[in-house]
């Protein structure tokens, strides 16, 4: 199993040999640091975590924690990844880095969407509203009855207004049409969720 944590760039436009063109997503990864290789033993999670995002202050806390795993960089975030029968791939302290994937990879990514705020009925679910006629005076984006007479109560799930986005969101069989040792992108056909800069879980089952 493959697996690597980025920040989202953008979205870009490519083109193959026969001039069609794809949209593409650009994400910039960042090294992982294998920090710790949870076995099942204390629990039935199987799990790799690793450790990145460099930074310049250390924490004495986190410190202790990379020490064990012979880490000498100062890395201050932590993401873990269900690694089932590969737990004998890694080791303490191995780094994993956009080389692992290679052009044609399926790969999951996962992700917080854009944060809405709080958004009416129509913006939220796509209601299309009150008709634009006499009697509908300023309830032109309403909600409407929210309920019966019976049982005098508003059922669950009820769709109303709320906020909306901030949400985590996972879109699975995206294709790597690249990746760039160099400079640390993966480019991976299509959207993804999330707004520029922020941070992203990347998986392959190959």
């Amino acid at each position: 199993m493959k697996f690597i944590v980025g920040k989202k760039i953008g979205m870009n436009r490519i083109f193959d040999e026969k001039g069609s063109s794809s949209s593409v997503t650009l994400i910039k990864t960042e090294d992982c640091y294998v920090s710790q290789i949870k076995d099942g033993e204390r629990s039935d999670r199987k799990v790799v975590q690793v450790a990145f995002n460099k930074t310049s202050k250390k924490d004495g806390r986190i410190s202790g924690h990379l020490k064990k795993a012979n880490i000498k960089e100062n890395l201050n975030k932590f993401a873990e990844f269900k690694a089932g029968n590969d737990l004998t791939t890694y080791k303490l302290g191995d780094i994993i880095d956009v080389s692992v994937f290679e052009k044609g990879d399926k790969v999951t990514v996962s992700g917080i969407s854009k944060g809405r705020g709080f958004a009416g009925v129509i913006k939220r679910h796509g209601f299309h509203g009150a008709p634009r006629s006499h009697g509908h005076k300023h309830d032109w984006r309403s909600g409407g009855s929210i309920g019966a007479a019976f049982p005098q109560h508003v059922f669950k799930g009820q769709k109303m207004p709320g906020r909306m986005g901030a949400d985590k969101v996972t879109l699975k069989n995206l294709e790597v049409v690249g990746a760039d040792d160099q400079d640390k992108v993966l480019i991976v056909k299509g959207s993804v969720p999330g707004a520029n800069g922020s941070w992203l879980r990347i998986r392959c089952l190959n």
